[in-house]
């Protein structure tokens, strides 16, 4: 954790800004766990939801409460996975995202919505929130669909591939990162095509293939958890957990820096803004 730099010693600062630039990710949600029955995988969850605004309003003297909300629980004997938890700045917030849907259930709503589980073909996974994220993959071919994410819904599984909706591309932190990615569903007959059913890109985990397991969603990107099959294990493996989400403002370097930060925040200063990018929950008081 770095330190934070008074504006009392900062002798680039004005006043406070009056507008951020802010990321905010909440947690993704879980991936489904079990059996799923003979050739039948469970649904990848959900991205968090991931929130832009490069005009966020704020005011001199308000400390406001930063919430990193932490990723779903994978679920078990086919359950589905646990919804992730919000992330937000104040009153704005972003919205956790969807679990990944068991055997015979849809994915469960969200930022962006769970993939549906096997044994339903056809039916659509969770919705996602607009602005947000989007809906879960539908199930196909007998094969639990993969999550929503903040870039595109999951796709339709096939016979072949289960794979998350893509994430989000932000440079808010100097670089692009991508954030909320779906977590991949599993599917039972991937490893027979050749084709692995990856999570989306930004921090979804991967779907389980037959023996294989999935594996949970990537921390502080909000990237749904993967779904698995668990066909050859008879302790009917557990789904992934989503990854947590983070929270992030920006803006230009000559004006005044907060007054006070508090959780684990990363203070860094690039291209002529100060950031400050939150991995768990805190405050801040400009």
């Amino acid at each position: 954790m770095s330190s934070f730099i008074p504006s009392s010693f900062n002798p680039l600062t004005s006043q406070p800004p009056a507008t951020v630039n802010a990321l905010i990710v909440a947690g993704g949600g879980g991936g489904a766990g079990g059996f799923g029955g003979a050739g039948v995988g469970n649904g990848g969850g959900g991205a968090g939801g991931v929130y832009v605004n490069n005009t966020l309003s704020i005011s001199a003297g308000t400390t406001y409460t930063i919430t990193v909300g932490s990723g779903g629980s994978g679920g078990t004997s086919n359950n589905s996975g646990g919804d992730g938890n919000n992330s937000g700045i104040g009153a704005t917030t972003a919205t956790g995202g969807g679990g990944g849907g068991g055997s015979n259930t849809v994915g469960r709503a969200g930022g962006s919505g769970g993939g549906c589980g096997g044994n339903i073909i056809g039916s659509p996974g969770g919705s996602g929130v607009a602005g947000q994220g989007n809906a879960g993959g539908t199930c196909g071919g007998g094969q639990g669909a993969g999550g929503g994410g903040a870039g595109s819904a999951g796709p339709t599984a096939t016979i072949a591939s289960s794979v998350g909706g893509t994430g989000l591309c932000s440079t808010i932190s100097g670089q692009p990162r991508f954030y909320g990615g779906g977590g991949g569903g599993g599917a039972y007959y991937s490893d027979q095509y050749g084709d692995v059913p990856w999570g989306g890109g930004g921090g979804g985990g991967n779907g389980a293939m037959q023996q294989f397991y999935a594996t949970a969603g990537t921390q502080n990107t909000g990237g749904g958890g993967g779904g698995e099959c668990g066909t050859f294990d008879a302790t009917a493996p557990t789904g992934k957990n989503g990854g947590s989400g983070i929270v992030i403002i920006s803006y230009p370097i000559n004006c005044g820096a907060p007054k006070s930060i508090t959780g684990s925040c990363e203070v860094t200063y690039v291209n002529g803004f100060q950031i400050y990018s939150w991995t768990s929950s805190g405050s801040v008081t400009f």
